[in-house]
């Protein structure tokens, strides 16, 4: 008998003791499976999307399992030559990297190779409409002050220009982020950046819902942006005309304090949230799309979602404070005195800020339970650019 016969007749041997489930594929061989599960991987591997179009990409489709949000600030002497010529690069390697191809300069465009639903989105911050002699939105500005939980880390904070960079594989986004981040040279000099990941298995028709690093269902009422929500979501004829096509970010670096949280009971873990922590679905109702009732109460006369519930306090009171959510988790190494690092990289889009997100994110800091274990330690709002057409560059009606 092979080695790899013995080590096949031992494992067989060890799974037909757990069970008939483990032990399944230890009746024959069948390659059908490894070939359709290498089938399936290969498409993975290049599966792409494409990048011009009226809205950049990276926003209203579905988030990739990994993200990184890259900072930067304009040099002195910045204006609206030396951003266009920035654009103008941007745009001819972020379009060859998500079809598939090297940069001009790239010396391992075999890494180009892998696309794996590659996305890379670029949004300016309030400086930079002035340095192209263009007006810039109101809300392109901090967020005002709540003081009641931010605690701001300056590392963290506004920048000049963002590069949003998702994708199925953390190789390609890290080869992606390089080739753009090298690609700006001297024109710029880099802030920060903040690597997320999602559950790489949910959504898809898998039936598992994104969950953050609470164990909570993340994402769970969301505005219809490819429909009747779509004003929502995209700035229209009331923006400036070089942002129309384009969208607001809001970027909260929110810590979460794992080592109390693990302290929690279920039971008040779904009080702080107002939903149950297995299906997401209000704690007034069955399935993670039930509609909240916001005035069920208990046998002795109390809210069944408790008035500082976070679902209560986000929950929207006028029709516009609504917009698209698309976090991802990130699980940095520990610092000292903690046992963990771990927190929620809040990202939210709309057409406007301040009137859609603000009132909202207001609420919260007044009074929200989860606020006991979440601190805001990050915040940043941008212009996500509009989409770029055939022969345009990026940021084209910005810098013409």
């Amino acid at each position: 008998m092979s080695a790899t016969s013995r080590r096949t007749a031992l494992f067989c041997g060890l799974a037909a003791g757990v069970g008939g489930v483990a032990a399944a594929g230890c009746t024959g061989s069948d390659p059908a499976p490894v070939a359709t599960t290498t089938a399936s991987r290969a498409a993975g591997a290049t599966a792409y999307r494409p990048f011009r179009g009226v809205h950049q990409p990276g926003i209203a489709d579905d988030p990739q399992p990994y993200a990184a949000f890259v900072a930067f600030t304009l040099l002195g002497g910045s204006d609206r030559a030396s951003l266009r010529r920035l654009l103008t690069i941007w745009t001819d390697d972020i379009e060859r990297l998500m079809s598939g191809r090297g940069t001009i300069v790239d010396q391992e465009p075999e890494l180009a190779s892998v696309t794996a639903q590659l996305t890379v989105t670029v949004g300016i911050g309030p400086r930079v409409p002035g340095l192209a002699g263009a007006p810039a939105p109101a809300w392109l500005a901090p967020l005002p002050a709540f003081a009641q939980i931010d605690r701001l880390d300056p590392r963290w904070g506004q920048a000049d220009l963002l590069l949003q960079i998702c994708a199925a594989s953390p190789t390609t986004l890290a080869h992606a982020q390089r080739r753009l981040i090298t690609a700006a040279g001297d024109l710029v000099r880099l802030g920060w950046v903040q690597r997320g990941f999602r559950e790489p298995f949910a959504g898809g028709g898998s039936g598992l819902p994104m969950r953050n690093l609470f164990g909570q269902v993340d994402g769970t009422v969301q505005p219809d942006v490819h429909g009747i929500d779509a004003g929502l979501l995209w700035v229209g004829d009331n923006g400036p005309a070089w942002l129309r096509g384009g969208a607001g970010l809001v970027l909260r670096r929110i810590a979460m304090d794992l080592d109390t949280w693990d302290r929690v009971d279920r039971g008040s873990r779904e009080n702080a949230t107002g939903r149950r922590l297995d299906t997401g679905a209000p704690v007034t109702g069955r399935a993670l799309t039930d509609a909240p009732d916001l005035d069920a109460v208990d046998d002795l006369g109390f809210h069944r979602i408790d008035d500082a519930a976070h679902l209560r306090r986000a929950h929207g009171t006028a029709p516009h404070e609504r917009f698209l959510r698309r976090p991802y988790s990130y699980d940095d190494p520990p610092e000292e005195g903690t046992l963990s690092n771990s927190g929620l990289l809040f990202a939210a889009y709309c057409a406007d800020p301040a009137r859609q997100f603000v009132p909202v994110q207001r609420r919260l800091a007044e009074l929200d339970l989860l606020n006991l274990w979440t601190r805001p330690i990050g915040s940043a709002v941008f212009a996500m650019l509009p989409g770029a057409s055939d022969g345009e560059i990026l940021g084209q009606a910005l810098v013409a």
